[in-house]
């Protein structure tokens, strides 16, 4: 309410000009759009226990050796993050993890950490991967230039380097072996192989370039559809399919960033982020969106610098770096982390802010460098 209230006032009393607050919309309508689309698929997939039969299939490929294990939670959180995004990762992925690690006398957090880390720096894979990709997919396609030929090794470096530090800091914890444990069936196998193949289908939709909004939309009414047919409970109430609040609290963040702009802000951050395109003109722009995201959040960090971007493809990429793999200093840095986090609480799983400070300590810096070099190779 205090989200609505406070987005009618700026607008209505002029502090957000009315043109600013159409571009506005036409920027930001489609990604909350997709959000919404992309919450009911996500919804629909655990209810479908898609998540959970794909944690039973790493833990009967493990075959009672842990570090295999991980790795396939390692690959679970990469491929959930890319397709259905790192929220999708946070919430729905995070108590089966736990769960499977609790089934298989594994240490819990070692894992619950390596999907929260993931679920942030695999976040540049795909532009459905993160908020800020898809808010700045339309920039980069109007400069002439393809999210995925720019993102690409960024992405793979960010991937790669939180996989190796996670695996020599848990080396202890995912040593040894572990007895095999039965895996419950799923409740309708028909409608988990029918939700396996409409998200494979989304996924390649994303990739081959297909409007986002509109390939989960349909994937969403496609999933609805057959579970009502196959007359199985959805997985929550119907008016909590779709995440109101959030989405509220998204606009609002968008419409006070927004004001902020027109009354000046943009001109005090585009000195701290600086000009060019050189390796240290993109460090330092990665660098001052890894500084805002944690200390604010990602998604208002990233529009209060994109106008620092000048629209330039390598300094969008920058941008992206620094609000999608950094963001993990602090439990607020990204929404991701914060639903994470009341995850984690709600499975009786208690995860000290030290905790989350320390990891993000350990990665946030190598992965920020990391992507940003790979970043400054590929182009």
């Amino acid at each position: 309410m205090v989200a609505l209230v406070v987005s009618v006032l700026v607008v209505a009393t002029g502090v957000l000009p009315r043109d600013g607050a159409v571009a506005l919309a036409e920027r930001t309508g489609p990604v909350l759009l997709f959000v919404a689309a992309l919450t009911v698929v996500s919804e629909l997939c655990a209810g479908a226990g898609l998540f959970a039969a794909a944690a039973a299939l790493a833990a009967r490929a493990a075959r009672g050796r842990r570090w295999v294990l991980w790795a396939g939670v390692v690959v679970l959180a990469t491929v959930v993050t890319a397709v259905l995004s790192l929220d999708t990762t946070a919430v729905l992925l995070t108590p089966v993890v736990i769960a499977l690690a609790r089934r298989t006398h594994t240490p819990p957090l070692p894992m619950a950490l390596a999907v929260v880390a993931l679920a942030n720096t695999a976040s540049l894979v795909l532009p459905v991967s993160n908020l800020t990709n898809l808010l700045a997919d339309h920039e980069i396609r109007r400069s002439g230039t393809d999210y995925l030929s720019l993102m690409w090794a960024p992405a793979l470096a960010a991937v790669v380097v939180t996989v190796v530090v996670l695996a020599v800091r848990d080396r202890g914890a995912i040593r040894g072996r572990y007895a095999p444990v039965a895996t419950p069936d799923a409740p309708d196998p028909v409608l988990l192989r029918v939700t396996g193949v409409a998200v494979a289908a989304m996924a390649v939709a994303f990739v081959v370039g297909v409007t986002p909004e509109l390939a989960a939309g349909v994937t969403a009414l496609v999933l609805l559809a057959v579970t009502l047919a196959r007359r199985r409970p959805l997985p929550v109430a119907p008016g909590d399919m779709v995440p109101w609040r959030t989405l509220l609290v998204v606009a609002a963040l968008f419409v006070l960033v927004a004001a902020a702009h027109a009354h000046g802000l943009a001109g005090v951050l585009h000195r701290a982020a600086g000009d060019g395109h050189g390796p240290l003109d993109l460090l330092r722009l990665a660098g001052v969106g890894a500084l805002a995201s944690n200390g604010i959040n990602n998604l208002p960090a990233f529009l209060a610098l994109d106008p620092a971007t000048a629209g330039d493809p390598l300094r969008i990429a920058a941008l992206l770096v620094g609000t999608g793999v950094a963001p993990i200093l602090t439990p607020w840095g990204s929404l991701a982390t914060v639903l994470w986090w009341q995850r984690c609480r709600q499975v009786l799983l208690d995860v000290p802010a030290a905790t989350i400070v320390r990891q993000g300590l350990l990665l946030a810096p190598l992965a920020l460098v990391a992507s940003v070099a790979a970043l400054v190779a590929a182009t």
